[in-house]
């Protein structure tokens, strides 16, 4: 059995001040890097300052699935393949006072980013490094096949049907009706 190709990855989020009395700060997706063994398993600081905060959260595996080919096609083939990070505001996991995000997953797949944000999910992109946009390339073009598209038939070409779905027959003569001549 083939074993998946996968890259492991580590996401950061930023905290930006905002000149807004209403919502002084905004987190953000900032960058998805190679994730390294001395990052260990738990989010930590990496820089702060009083106008941002950048927190590491490592330890995603991101796999490239066979099904999913035409997602990567479809990433791989835009002006700027992306990296696409779901994250969620977690309260339990909190900074001081308020709620800190927590990234849930990380994708190469536009699939995989549409069903995220069809469920009503925060979805961030941020550019992909050219070796992984690279392999993407490579995995979409061994297991992506363009369907052909299919003629369709002109509507004009079609049955009639009725609402039941019995055909129908259209005529122009008069059935019913007073006035004959």
């Amino acid at each position: 059995m083939s074993q998946r190709p996968s890259i492991e990855v580590a996401v950061v989020m930023r905290r930006e001040r905002l000149d807004n009395r209403w919502q002084p700060w905004r987190w953000v997706l900032d960058e998805v890097v190679p994730n390294e063994p001395g990052f260990g398993r738990a989010p930590r600081l990496l820089v702060k300052t009083a106008d941002e905060e950048r927190w590491l959260h490592p330890g995603f595996t991101v796999e490239l699935f066979r099904d999913d080919a035409e997602g990567y096609y479809l990433n791989a083939t835009t002006p700027a393949p992306c990296w696409f990070v779901l994250w969620r505001m977690e309260e339990e996991a909190r900074i001081a006072d308020e709620p800190m995000p927590v990234p849930a997953m990380v994708s190469l797949s536009y699939h995989d980013a549409g069903r995220w944000l069809d469920a009503q999910e925060t979805v961030e992109q941020v550019p992909a490094p050219p070796h992984v946009v690279e392999s993407m390339q490579a995995f979409a073009a061994e297991h992506y096949v363009i369907e052909p598209k299919k003629r369709r038939r002109p509507e004009s070409f079609k049955g009639l049907q009725d609402r039941f779905g019995n055909p129908a027959s259209v005529t122009t003569e008069k059935k019913f009706g007073a006035g004959e001549s």
